[in-house]
């Protein structure tokens, strides 16, 4: 079975301070990934997210098409290194390894995203990346092409939470 990869990163107008506390919140995850994917708990409901976590979600495609339970497994949350690992699985996607990479960028370095000028609005620039290993057979390549447009999709919701 092969996999593929998307790797997706925008330049968000925020410091790395301020990305990292709303990361760890299920209620982000919830706003980002809307309407595309919609994530309720099926335990471990406290919102937060850990290291060393598994947590159960019924999910909906488009908020209406039930896709089955999606398991994530939180195995890296590390402030240290600006990065968090999960592996995560579903009936219809054995495999769907996700790692997030935040890098803080100088507040001097001129920034385009979307073709339009960012503005700094709290104290820098953080580059956030989603790198994700996608594998399940025959649907790798259509989950695939659809989770280039999910991230973009994700990464866009960012920008607006972040405004």
């Amino acid at each position: 079975m092969k996999t593929k990869t998307i790797c997706i990163s925008t330049v968000f107008p925020a410091s790395v301070e301020v990305i990292w506390a709303k990361l760890q919140k299920l209620s982000t995850l919830q706003y980002i990934t809307a309407p595309y994917m919609t994530f309720k708990p099926i335990n471990n409901i406290s919102g937060i997210w850990k290291e060393n976590s598994s947590t159960d979600y019924n999910l909906k495609l488009f908020t209406v098409i039930p896709f089955g339970v999606h398991t994530i497994k939180v195995i890296q949350f590390d402030k240290t290194t600006l990065s968090v690992y999960t592996n995560e699985t579903s009936k219809f996607i054995p495999v769907w390894n996700h790692r997030i990479v935040l890098k803080k960028l100088d507040n001097g370095v001129p920034v385009w995203n979307h073709r339009i000028v960012l503005k700094k609005l709290d104290n820098g620039f953080t580059l956030y990346t989603d790198i994700v290993e996608i594998k399940a057979g025959w649907k790798t390549i259509f989950i695939y092409l659809w989770g280039n447009l999910f991230y973009r999709h994700r990464q866009r919701k960012w920008l607006n939470l972040l405004k």
